[in-house]
């Protein structure tokens, strides 16, 4: 394999070479008729949404072994499709092929760019979320495998839908992954089946947390871009286009401690305030804190606050009957996993720890997906990554409302953020409107108490 935590071409030292923010991507192909064996085509790439997540992906992609070649790019925004190209092109020339009659500018390009490719070829989703149902529909017509971006909804209609979806790949034998890439981390496998041996005993408590300074904050739009392309350009901001800061920020911490415990909470009672939002309009909170309860009637905590400052913290612990985990340390990656004896993290009482340096887990992603399309393995994460974002979507529903909810309550839920999404034109309106002041409207909790505003 490939894949080498120093080299200059993995998803951190690229990133940090090109200014850009890390993405996942979207595979595309089918095992029939045409299947890409080991050895065989080389695999063709169409990057569908060129910001920082898209960046990323692909070089994530390039790092695999026999690494496939970017074909086509779509974006609305044509600066983010040149700072893009520019930066692959830069540090992958081999691997880019993207003249200009390949790169797609409008709501309509995921199109074009799907149909350049053959079955068997990889179509990469990292536009924001509200997207992703439309493009998965059309890549499955299309029978290519698809890796999309994380979060994959944001709302239970969208959820229902994206089920069926999956049903459909599962029909067509796609191959679709996910990118909860830490499900992919080698030391976090070696950790759940750790947990599974009984190393720290029957799991009774879980508690994460993400906080860090200001983030997904948006000013009033001045008036110089489009409304609908204002919130798209600040979509962390909306939880139409999001699910907000708490999905799209949260949503691995929340997968990587279900994962670990082994099943999903199947309820979440949560809260939290806007304190410090001074001429900011967006709909996030500064500060979340939501309680999760599994089967079992046992917890998990997290607690998000994003307000310059204050304490950081950016973890996931998890304790047993007989001790206690690491699962996440200060990021993503690395993980650098440990057990204890007691729920002290302290060196006395370590009794494993995962061998350092450890491979990226955003290239080992991209590695297992494409293994599995050569090698026409079963593959599809869609039904966990509906399910992660879901449990996701269960803490901020709870928390912006203020009422306790259900995985089924959610699941089955009826307000669909952005249900025109598929008619959307470049001049067209968008979903949220702003007030005469351009503020948005904001969750209320206790007094919108089922729906989020």
């Amino acid at each position: 394999m490939k894949t080498n935590p120093t080299n200059p071409s993995t998803r951190r030292a690229f990133l940090k070479n090109t200014g850009q923010i890390a993405a996942v991507s979207a595979l595309s192909g089918v095992a029939l008729p045409h299947v890409h064996a080991a050895g065989s085509d080389q695999l063709r790439l169409a990057l569908i949404g060129c910001g920082g997540r898209g960046t990323g992906a692909v070089a994530n992609a390039f790092t695999c072994t026999g690494p496939p070649k970017l074909v086509a790019m779509v974006d609305v925004f044509e600066d983010k499709m040149r700072r893009c190209y520019d930066a692959l092109n830069r540090n992958f020339k081999e691997q880019v092929d993207v003249p200009p009659e390949r790169k797609f500018i409008g709501f309509d390009g995921y199109k074009n760019a799907m149909d350049l490719l053959k079955p068997g070829d990889v179509a990469i989703l990292t536009t924001p979320l509200a997207f992703r149902g439309i493009m998965f529909e059309y890549a499955i017509k299309k029978g290519l495998n698809v890796f999309m971006e994380k979060p994959v909804i944001a709302d239970g209609p969208s959820a229902r839908r994206m089920l069926k979806l999956y049903d459909e790949a599962n029909k067509k034998n796609l191959k679709v992954g996910v990118g909860l890439m830490v499900r992919h981390c080698r030391g976090r496998q070696e950790l759940k089946k750790r947990i599974e041996d009984g190393e720290i005993g029957d799991i009774i408590y879980m508690r994460a947390y993400r906080l860090g300074g200001r983030a997904a904050a948006a000013k009033a739009n001045n008036g110089k871009m489009n409304e609908l392309m204002f919130q798209i350009r600040r979509f962390h901001s909306f939880l139409w286009s999001s699910g907000g800061l708490f999905s799209d920020y949260n949503i691995h911490q929340i997968d990587e401690c279900s994962w670990m415990k082994g099943s999903w909470p199947v309820k979440a009672r949560g809260m939290g305030g806007r304190h410090f939002r001074e001429d900011y309009v967006d709909q996030n909170f500064d500060v979340y804190a939501v309680e999760y309860t599994f089967p079992d009637g046992t917890k998990m905590t997290f607690n998000g606050r994003h307000q310059t400052g204050c304490h950081d913290e950016f973890a996931s612990y998890a304790h047993g009957t007989k001790g206690s985990a690491i699962i996440s340390t200060a990021a993503h990656t690395p993980g650098k996993v440990k057990t204890f004896k007691g729920h002290h993290v302290k060196r006395d009482d370590l009794i494993w720890a995962h061998p350092q340096p450890e491979l990226n887990p955003y290239d080992l992603e991209w590695e297992d997906l494409i293994e599995a399309i050569r090698h026409d393995q079963p593959y599809n994460e869609v039904k966990r990554g509906v399910e992660a974002s879901l449990v996701t979507s269960m803490g901020r529903f709870a928390a912006h409302t203020g009422q306790e909810v259900t995985f089924d309550e959610m699941l089955n839920h009826d307000h669909e953020f952005a249900p025109g999404v598929a008619d959307f034109t470049m001049d067209g309106p968008a979903p949220l409107q702003a007030d005469a002041n351009g503020r948005y409207p904001v969750p209320e909790p206790g007094v919108k108490k089922n729906r989020e505003y």
